[in-house]
């Protein structure tokens, strides 16, 4: 839906180097320059630019897609060791959905930057048994949650299945 994002930021250089390192793991880096802007993605094809102003943009919330975990965790290690301030750990979110992957980080202007996969890795094989079975107890409870809001569990569901086979 949106073709690309411009933020304008206090410091050009520093904010270069942060999302260079940030974004790396992510696979985007430094597309496109010009005198007083920078633009990040990937393939050619610039999707976040940073602009000198003379004020900052206000503080927003910004997501970028990541293949895997593993990508996250790289991820908000480097932009912790560029200069950015943790906001979240690499973690699931289960609040949002049981695959929901994520960290945040306070980029040096204020940005909440967040890295996200919403891929299953236990389909993948790549998840440690114990989170495997979170995730399942997880999805468990929301079929359950779905089967009450319907009228009943699997048995109710059954029986009303061949009340109606019989009719």
């Amino acid at each position: 839906m949106i073709d690309h994002l411009t933020l304008t930021v206090r410091d050009l250089v520093r904010a270069r180097d942060f999302y260079t390192r940030a974004l790396a793991p992510l696979g985007y880096g430094v597309e496109m320059e010009f005198q007083d802007t920078c633009g990040f993605g990937a393939a050619g094809k610039p999707y976040l630019w940073l602009r000198t102003g003379p004020q900052a943009s206000a503080p927003l919330h910004l997501a970028f897609a990541a293949k895997d975990r593993k990508a996250i965790d790289l991820f908000h290690a480097a932009a912790l060791s560029a200069g950015g301030k943790d906001n979240g750990a690499p973690g699931v979110r289960a609040h949002y959905h049981p695959t929901y992957y994520a960290a945040f980080v306070l980029d040096l202007d204020g940005h909440n930057i967040e890295a996200v996969c919403h891929a299953d890795p236990a389909a993948l094989g790549k998840v440690p048994a114990a989170e495997r079975l979170k995730a399942k107890a997880v999805k468990a409870r929301a079929r359950k949650q779905t089967s009450k809001r319907r009228g009943g569990g699997k048995k109710k569901v059954a029986a009303r299945a061949r009340r109606r086979a019989r009719a």
